[in-house]
């Protein structure tokens, strides 16, 4: 498809560049996490001061609670909050209600059970053990003062925790879910578009040597947006479709994988084939013009603009430029083992199926966020 030198030229080049954004990338994430732990000490001294100014009893509970909400990104920040104040309400109500009925150890056994429950059938599975922990420190920590002032204290508490830390999440120096999903989207794109390039120097070639690396590191950079867009869920609205558009372009990616699987697949044992050789140029230029698809769509996510179709970019003439010369070759089939026309015709499938994908995903997210079309 391109000769070697040229290849090699190219993978140099987008080392260098892969190792710049590299360095980049880890100073940014060193900068991050000094901000994230300057973020997490002030709030937590901040609810401490509170407690102390309003006389509210063992004051460290709001700052643990403060601690233990305040994540990276807002949308985390909010879902630990909703986690922590549910486990806490569900937690305080059976604890001082088992208080009132039987003696210990049985109240307090069937307090735990009972809101352990009650939080899964609510669908609160990760508030479960939150609840239990209030219900402990309800009934059995010992202190002044009845049950039920205990358990409005746990919660006034733990409230003052998510109020302080959501306060500090959303005002100094914010980190929103849904900047980090769309920036990951991105970077996703390019790992996939790198995964596809290492998938066809196996086809009538050497397999790539780091072709196992690059799929890991694709399956890890979907993990991580897997994550991001559950928190990006969180948050109130960015903008016109974003929600729909940041979601869309996750199951594009994930689509997008599955495809490449399958690509990587169909290339095996093709070092000798002669049959899907004849499909030259054609083959060549969809193959070229899907790489250059991932890294243009992977530009379109990072400036958040999908309505201008690439430049020289035609994936559907691709498509029917090599289901033409497939048609033109197909009388010399006999001439070839039935593998090798096999796995030329589930390449060619494979080739569509990702360009059509990567249109896809360009002009579909682009009528999700409302863009006037070109």
């Amino acid at each position: 498809m391109t000769n070697k030198t040229h290849s090699q030229q190219q993978l140099a080049a987008k080392l260098h560049i892969a190792q710049a954004e590299n360095r980049g990338w880890l100073n940014w994430e060193r900068q991050r996490l000094l901000i994230q732990a300057a973020k997490t000490a002030l709030a937590a001294t901040l609810c401490w001061w509170l407690a102390r100014r309003f006389g509210l009893h063992d004051g460290y509970w709001g700052s643990i609670s403060a601690i233990i909400v305040l994540q990276s990104n807002f949308g985390s920040t909010i879902r630990a909050s909703r986690d922590r104040l549910l486990g806490t309400l569900i937690g305080a109500i059976f604890g001082f209600a088992s208080t009132l009925i039987g003696a210990l150890p049985w109240n307090y056994f069937g307090a735990v059970v009972a809101a352990i429950v009650v939080c899964g059938l609510l669908g609160f599975r990760s508030s479960s053990r939150l609840a239990g922990v209030t219900i402990t420190i309800v009934m059995l920590v010992k202190a002044e003062g009845s049950h039920w002032a205990i358990a409005l204290d746990r919660v006034g508490q733990v409230f003052l925790g998510i109020v302080v830390a959501l306060a500090v999440s959303t005002f100094v120096f914010p980190d929103r879910a849904r900047l980090h999903l769309r920036d990951g989207l991105a970077q996703e794109f390019l790992v996939l578009g790198a995964f596809f390039e290492a998938i066809l120097e196996g086809f009538r070639g050497k397999p790539a040597e780091n072709l196992a690396e690059l799929r890991e590191d694709a399956l890890t950079v979907i993990r991580t947006n897997n994550q991001l867009l559950d928190a990006a869920r969180n948050e109130p609205s960015g903008g016109p479709g974003w929600r729909e558009g940041l979601t869309m372009l996750a199951q594009f990616g994930r689509s997008l994988f599955d495809g490449l699987i399958a690509l990587d697949l169909a290339v095996k044992d093709s070092y000798h084939d002669g049959y899907a050789q004849q499909l030259e140029p054609a083959l060549g230029r969809l193959a070229l013009d899907i790489r250059t698809g991932f890294h243009y769509v992977a530009g379109c996510i990072h400036h958040w603009r999908f309505h201008v179709p690439p430049p020289g970019l035609h994936l559907e003439e691709d498509i029917a430029q090599l289901e033409a010369r497939m048609a033109e070759v197909r009388h010399t089939g006999f001439q070839f083992p039935q593998a090798e026309i096999l796995r030329a015709y589930a390449v060619q499938l494979h080739l569509k199926q990702i360009a059509r994908l990567l249109r896809a995903s360009r002009v579909e997210t682009s009528h999700t966020i409302g863009e006037a079309q070109k």
